[in-house]
């Protein structure tokens, strides 16, 4: 599914990324955890071409996401709410990611059907532009607007951010349960360690720009490791 060979990518002396070799297979649920400034969102932003590395390349179902757009019909992503539209409506952008994902409206609202139990009644029939909305719920419009394309690659970054816990738990059932039921490969990033091993099938332990531990995790067997490494 993706492949990464000898990415790197500095800001100043600064290096956000520095992987020679990492692969993630299809149908896994990769969490990737670090303190600040670990590298997570700059590898999301240079797996999905918005940003350009300083050397190496990735690899999304053996197509390189710089040269060549089609990754995009099977990829959906949220990493902040510079995704969002925030002129429109709830009701208007999920519209509009329908209609550039070939959906047609009535399939927009089947498939919004499941996602209204995280909304918590907040989100549709509000008549409230997305930049009107708490930071909570424009993070839920964003994610429910990746999950509505169905993707075969789902990347989420830091999904649980604003969030109260109710609406955290929802979530974690909701890319659990789609995950398992579409095949779709994950890949979240997230503080929330609880919520990131109780998800994934594996995880990334991201530091300075580096992989420098991929642990299995059936069965939560990485929340030991991790509970040692941030001193918990």
């Amino acid at each position: 599914m993706i492949e990464i060979t000898n990415l790197k990518k500095s800001f100043g002396e600064t290096v956000a990324c520095d992987i020679e070799s990492f692969k993630v297979n299809d149908g896994e649920v990769l969490g990737l955890v670090g303190n600040n400034g670990a590298g997570k969102t700059t590898l999301f932003r240079l797996m999905l071409d918005l940003l350009k590395p300083d050397e190496g390349q990735v690899s999304i179902d053996g197509i390189d996401p710089s040269a060549s757009e089609a990754w995009k019909q099977t990829t959906a992503a949220f990493i902040d709410e510079g995704f969002l539209i925030d002129f429109l409506t709830p009701e208007e952008y999920f519209a509009f990611i329908g209609k550039i994902s070939g959906l047609p409206q009535n399939v927009v609202d089947e498939r919004l059907q499941p996602l209204e139990h995280f909304t918590g009644g907040e989100v549709l029939g509000q008549k409230k532009l997305i930049r009107n909305l708490s930071a909570g719920n424009k993070q839920k419009v964003g994610i429910m607007a990746a999950l509505l394309q169905q993707p075969k690659l789902l990347v989420l970054d830091e999904p649980f951010n604003f969030l109260d816990p109710t609406s955290q738990v929802v979530l974690k059932h909701t890319i659990t349960e789609y995950a398992q039921n579409s095949g779709a490969t994950v890949l979240l990033s997230s503080h929330n360690l609880q919520h990131t091993v109780d998800i994934s099938t594996r995880i990334a332990l991201l530091e300075k720009g580096h992989i420098i531990n991929d642990l299995p995790n059936n069965d939560a067997s990485a929340r030991e490791q991790l509970a040692d490494y941030f001193g918990q």
